[in-house]
């Protein structure tokens, strides 16, 4: 089974796992995150938390594109993004400040030496008609616990208050579709 950990930063998920990311790290083995090393119709999983708000929605099309041909027949593509629904439902209606949501909204992270930030951002109509247009089914809503990845604390986790799990509220879209 091929399953790839597509933008994956600093968190390994383990040997059963084929990790790609823009940054060097020791267990990263690609590092571009559009032109999968594989053949067309192998891969089994692809995984992308909180990746595909760094291009805008005109770059990504072609990217999803790349991707829905690497999976396989009844393949999945699991992706997580910053929530815009759930982020201005929280400041608008339990008075949480803006200043929680910069970072999920505009991003910041350091890429090799340059600094690259969020393009867009998404609610679940939004992803859903972007990733339709890909060629994608069954497009829903999955809950982080119910992965195999779920022991590895990454941004599909994503809580206010901040690691508040059990009582807080979920800031990440975590969408998953079938090839």
């Amino acid at each position: 089974m091929i399953k790839i950990n597509l933008g994956c930063g600093k968190r390994d998920f383990g040997a059963d796992w084929f990790h790609i990311d823009g940054n060097s790290l020791d267990h990263v083995q690609h590092r571009d995150i559009v032109n999968l090393p594989f053949k067309d119709n192998t891969v089994d999983l692809i995984y992308c938390s909180h990746v595909i708000e760094y291009f805008d929605r005109e770059e990504i099309v072609p990217i999803l594109g790349k991707w829905y041909n690497k999976l396989k027949d009844n393949g999945i593509l699991r992706l997580a993004v910053p929530d815009f629904n759930a982020m201005v439902s929280l400041y608008l209606n339990k008075s949480v400040s803006l200043d929680n949501f910069l970072g999920p909204l505009y991003g910041k992270m350091i890429m090799d030496e340059s600094f690259i930030y969020h393009k867009t951002t998404y609610d679940f109509n939004s992803l859903q008609t972007l990733l339709k247009q890909s060629g994608f089914r069954d497009v829903k809503v999955y809950n982080w616990r119910d992965t195999e990845h779920a022991s590895f604390d990454d941004h599909s986790q994503a809580y206010i208050p901040h690691m508040e799990k059990e009582s807080g509220n979920l800031i990440s879209l975590n969408v998953e579709c079938t090839k």
